[in-house]
């Protein structure tokens, strides 16, 4: 048993390979146009990253007829501001827009919005 999340992307192995680095899971299957990381020790929670053509980036925070964030990932950390540092220096890119204190919005290098959350 195990179950997944699923996010497009134009180029979905550069992605899985931007969250192993991020989340230090590993990527468990590869093919064409789809890559799978699974959350250690067993990998039945996994995130599966498909190939979407035509992909637009969602927009943060939303804009009437912008592309709406439909989903995004959310991880708790131990220590904000490393993370941050540490997402930034893996490829994301900090949102302008920052509604919570203990929340940081950043945007992975295809455009989707995620948060980590400092753990209390």
């Amino acid at each position: 048993m195990w179950w997944a999340v699923a996010v497009e992307a134009p180029d979905p192995a550069a992605l899985a390979r931007f969250y192993s680095g991020l989340l230090e899971w590993p990527i468990v299957h590869e093919e064409p146009g789809t890559s799978i990381l699974g959350a250690p020790p067993d990998g039945t929670a996994t995130i599966v990253f498909q190939r979407a053509d035509g992909y637009e980036p969602p927009v943060w925070p939303p804009v009437e007829g912008g592309q709406r964030p439909m989903t995004h990932l959310d991880f708790q950390v131990g220590d904000l501001a490393a993370a941050v540092t540490d997402a930034v220096a893996a490829g994301a890119t900090v949102a302008d827009h920052q509604p919570q204190e203990h929340v940081r919005v950043l945007f992975d290098p295809a455009g989707h919005p995620f948060c980590l959350v400092q753990n209390d």
